[in-house]
Formats: C-alpha cells, sequence, structure tokens
C-alpha cells in the first residue's frame, strides 16, 4: 500500500496478471456480450486482443527519462525554437478505455543542448501509449521534458478526438478537443507563445 503525500490518498500495490488470466478476462467479456467464445470465429480472440493490449498499452513498459538522456551540445549555438509537428496520437480514455485518436505539437527552446527529433515522438507515445486523459498527457510530455532537458521553455498542443463521444453517448462525432501546456519562456513570454501557436496552425 502506498500513500500519495500531496493528494493524502491511498492507492493499493497490485501485480500484474498473467497471460493466461488475462485471455481468461476476454473471454468472460465476450459472453458478457452475448457470444459463444469457444465458436471458431471467436476461438483465438482472447490471445489476439491480449496481443493488440501489448501494444495500446506499451507505455508502461517504457522510460521518458531514458528515452531523452542521450542529448548533443555541438549545436553552434543555437538557441531558437525546435517544433515537431502532427505527431500521431493513438491513445486510450481511462475511462471508458476507448481509442483517442489525433496529433501532438511538440517544442522547445534549448539551453545549450538538443536531443533527436525522434525522442519527442517517443516520448509522446510513451504517455499516449496508457490508460488518459487528454490533459494529463498534455502535461505529462510537457513536464517530462522540461524536466529532463532543462530547455528555456516548452510548449505541447495536443488536437484529438475521443470515441467516448463518437461512439458512444452523446455521438458527437464531428468534435476535437484542444489542450496545451506551455512551461518556461512558452508561458512567460508572449511573443514565443504566439510564434509557436501560429507556426504549428500553418
Amino acid at each position: 500500500m502506498r500513500v500519495n503525500r500531496k493528494s493524502k490518498k491511498v492507492t493499493k500495490a497490485f501485480s500484474k496478471p498473467s497471460r493466461k488470466e488475462a485471455e481468461k478476462a476476454v473471454r468472460t467479456l465476450i459472453k458478457w456480450a452475448g457470444d459463444n467464445p469457444e465458436r471458431e470465429g471467436l476461438l483465438e480472440t482472447p490471445e489476439r486482443v491480449v496481443k493488440s493490449y501489448e501494444e495500446f498499452y506499451g507505455g508502461y513498459e517504457m522510460s521518458p527519462d531514458e528515452i531523452l538522456s542521450k542529448t548533443f551540445e555541438e549545436v553552434e549555438g543555437y538557441d531558437e525554437m525546435v517544433i515537431v509537428k502532427d505527431i500521431r496520437v493513438e491513445s486510450h480514455c481511462e475511462h471508458h478505455m476507448v481509442p483517442i485518436l489525433g496529433v501532438a505539437h511538440v517544442a522547445y527552446i534549448p539551453n545549450k543542448r538538443i536531443v533527436g527529433l525522434s525522442k519527442l515522438t517517443r516520448v509522446v507515445d510513451v504517455y499516449s501509449k496508457r490508460l488518459q486523459v487528454q490533459e494529463k498527457m498534455t502535461a505529462q510530455i510537457a513536464g517530462t521534458i522540461y524536466r529532463v532537458l532543462k530547455p528555456k521553455g516548452v510548449g505541447v498542443v495536443i488536437e484529438a478526438a475521443h470515441q467516448c463521444m463518437s461512439t458512444r453517448g452523446t455521438h458527437k462525432t464531428e468534435t476535437v478537443t484542444v489542450t496545451s501546456q506551455m512551461i518556461g519562456v512558452f508561458q512567460k513570454n508572449q511573443k514565443t507563445r504566439a510564434e509557436f501557436m501560429n507556426l504549428i496552425n500553418r
């Protein structure tokens, strides 16, 4: 049992179920849905679902700090904004476990060192490939980049469609949710923030 000192909430430690236990749970859900898991078309479905979950939720097995650990200091004094636009986001809503699909735009202003561009996309993957709410995911991506790289500032914008709104509940298929997190000069300097927003909206 662990206590979160900030929130005073008590969280119970848990052990990850075995693959067999996970496949059994999928069979139970198939029965609950009203079908027979023993019929030909569904015989291998539990195995396929568990395998797909390993991909959907692979972010739990990745370390963002490790991804960002290799940096480069030979930048010839470059200290302007670095932006990676339109990073594909494939996540799952933690309330209904249905897809969140969209794009992320990530920017930072280096402070004497830079990181490989692909590493920024991988940090997005770390947090998107978990059960999520978009607001938290946006803050996690920005906060991690700022904490590890220690740049002058970080900006993250995510635009995504939530299937918990489009395929159930309100069935609003046309809606897009936009979240942003600005840290450092992106938060303090209006011109820097405006430049970022202008560049990603071109």
